[in-house]
């Protein structure tokens, strides 16, 4: 993200810049600290959160369900904001799950992923009503052994761990040996054992990958992942009832990196949908997001406590950093570590500009959250702000790393 993005005249609708300061919502980032008391601190804009939906509504054909998966991002009062906007929420814990509920969704609208749910997080899932997407034949049994001691009949659908991925993603998730899901050629026996147990199927989870900018990569697996359950759903016990056909919708972080065009995404799903319906009639189709709806919604504030020069480099020392921002260090999920967009909050322009490496205050040489950087001159008591922060932050980091104190967070 540039500074012409974050322009008076932009269009972003959370984002601005007013007298060389960083906005939130109309409002300066450094008044906003400043009646928190403290940094760092994540702000969140729930306005952001809602035209993201609106968007997507727009443009997908009606019908087509829209389901959060929180582990994007987890705090309550974002699930209570998302819960009010789509139809489902995907759950990846039993804390996750209570979030959920808390949230007010509907038990029949939550659905639990993760390929090492313990007993006791099958048994709360089981009674909570919601539905548990399966990730290996273990678990469909210690499932048919919890229905013999519940009047509740688990609700299941299969994830499926496919013979395809989703090409140019940031993570991959399917395709090959995995440890999610059932490989696909084994869905088909494994359907038909269903039959004999007290469980009630409801339908498949195929989700291939994560973080991509590719709408061609996205209409090819979301094509082969409708072909593949309209293939397995001949083995099934009964109809399917829900296909949730994953997401992978990527936001982008880097230079060069341009916005995922949804149009053709939209086009796709406008014929897929009706395709689907006509095999599957029964079926609930589910785009599942996390990161798409929220991580362009947040920013990451955090001060200067220091400058200093080592050797003739500009080192801006913070006191925030890898053990609150994870991601933004370039140690979740980077292979060649790359700049997160970067600005000095309370002089995004500045009177004059160098090169600058900022830093955490932590002892490690990883604390970095930018490395030789384009910036405004900053001195000790200026804010720097990471954008594309509303996912992936602070429950993704080292929080106790050095046992620093954790970071206020704000949903404005």
């Amino acid at each position: 993200m540039s500074l012409e993005t974050l322009s008076p005249h932009a269009s972003h609708p959370f984002f601005g810049v007013a007298n060389d300061q960083l906005t939130v919502g109309g409002r300066a980032v450094a008044e906003i600290i400043a009646q928190i008391g403290h940094t760092p601190a994540y702000l969140y804009s729930r306005q952001y959160m809602s035209e993201r939906v609106t968007q997507l509504r727009h443009l997908f054909p009606r019908g087509l369900h829209l389901h959060y998966a929180i582990k994007a991002n987890p705090m309550p009062e974002v699930v209570r904001h998302m819960a009010g906007l789509v139809d489902g929420l995907d759950v990846a814990s039993a804390i996750e799950m209570d979030v959920a509920l808390a949230a007010g969704m509907q038990p029949g609208c939550i659905s639990f992923a993760g390929p090492g749910k313990r007993p006791e997080e099958l048994q709360r899932a089981v009674a909570a009503g919601i539905v548990l997407n399966v990730e290996s034949e273990l678990e469909i049994s210690r499932l048919a052994q919890i229905a013999q001691h519940s009047t509740t009949r688990p609700r299941v659908a299969i994830r499926v761990n496919p013979d395809f991925e989703l090409k140019t993603s940031g993570m991959k998730m399917s395709g090959g040996p995995k440890q999610f899901g059932i490989d696909a050629e084994r869905v088909p026996q494994v359907l038909r054992s269903l039959a004999g147990l007290p469980l009630q199927f409801e339908g498949f989870h195929i989700f291939s990958g994560s973080q991509n900018l590719r709408a061609d990569a996205i209409v090819e697996a979301q094509q082969k992942s409708a072909d593949l359950a309209c293939r397995l759903a001949a083995d099934a016990p009964s109809p399917v009832r829900l296909l949730n056909i994953g997401g992978g919708f990527g936001i982008p972080y880097f230079p060069g990196e341009q916005p995922l065009d949804l149009a053709p995404i939209a086009e796709n799903l406008a014929t897929l949908v009706p395709h689907i319906r006509r095999t599957l009639p029964e079926a609930q189709v589910v785009v599942e997001l996390g990161r798409y709806l929220v991580g362009e919604s947040g920013l990451y504030v955090c001060r200067v406590i220091d400058r200093k020069i080592s050797r003739g480099r500009v080192f801006l020392i913070t006191d925030g950093g890898l053990h609150q921002h994870l991601a933004a260090s370039g140690n979740f999920g980077q292979v060649l570590r790359k700049n997160y967009p970067v600005l000095v909050a309370n002089k995004v322009r500045g009177a004059t500009r160098e090169l600058a490496t900022v830093v955490g205050p932590l002892c490690t040489p990883l604390d970095l959250l930018a490395d030789q950087m384009e910036l405004a001159h900053a001195e000790p008591g200026d804010l720097i702000a990471v954008l594309q922060s509303g996912a992936y932050g602070l429950t993704a980091s080292p929080l106790q790393f050095l046992s620093h104190p954790p970071p206020a967070e704000i949903l404005l």
